[in-house]
């Protein structure tokens, strides 16, 4: 199923929340009733309330798969110990770099990592999510992890990816990918969009036609 919805008024939602296909990451404070819909949405029975660095921008803030959540070196010991009560790998990146979850995304398949990081965390991520990985820029952009949303069932590029780019997003995360759009024509749409394996929910300013490339797309 494919939803549309907003947070804090705001139709980016990836800005402030990160799931899998069991858990959900959600800002300190965040209303029940508007969880408990997300939940219902997402088909998951597990929330976790939590800040990351302090922030409740935890989708740019933090890389997630069904096998590990990857963090910035910028999070607090106590926010650490939060996360990891979802029982999965968790790991402090070692990196200059803050906004891991602009730089890197990952299926349970593949990882898909910028080139800026210049396989100083390549180890890291491996071994945390559980999966071979590849560096690349999409459409002339470091910023992979703001450029493709995707899970085990398929993937979505940024609309100005090349069909090389495509076809290599296809091979690493071993989806479908197609190029696609969110919020009215947003490119960087992982602001715009949460997903797992059995839904999506969009920017509530998503509209019918991309709704259907969305839905065609991560099979849903």
């Amino acid at each position: 199923m494919i939803h549309k919805y907003d947070v804090y008024r705001s139709p980016n939602l990836g800005l402030f929340l990160r799931t899998n296909d069991d858990t959900l990451l959600l800002p300190f404070g965040f209303a029940e009733t508007k969880a408990k819909k997300l939940t219902e949405y997402l088909d998951i029975k597990e929330i976790v309330h939590v800040s990351v660095a302090g922030t409740r921008l935890l989708g740019p803030m933090t890389v997630m798969n069904n096998n590990g959540i990857l963090l910035p070196s910028t999070v607090s010991d106590d926010e650490i110990r939060i996360i990891k009560q979802t029982g999965l790998n968790v790991a402090r990146l070692k990196s200059k770099y803050t906004a891991i979850g602009n730089l890197i995304l990952a299926n349970d398949k593949g990882a898909i990592v910028s080139n800026l990081f210049k396989g100083e965390v390549d180890q890291d991520i491996k071994d945390t999510l559980g999966v071979p990985l590849q560096s690349m820029s999409i459409g002339g952009f470091i910023q992979v992890g703001s450029m493709i949303v995707a899970t085990n069932a398929g993937a979505i590029v940024h609309p100005k990816a090349s069909d090389a780019e495509i076809n290599s997003v296809s091979e690493i995360l071993q989806v479908e990918a197609e190029p696609a759009t969110v919020n009215g024509g947003s490119p960087f749409i992982s602001s715009g969009i949460i997903a797992n394996f059995s839904s999506v929910i969009v920017g509530n300013l998503t509209t019918g036609p991309e709704l259907i490339m969305i839905s065609r797309a991560l099979r849903v």
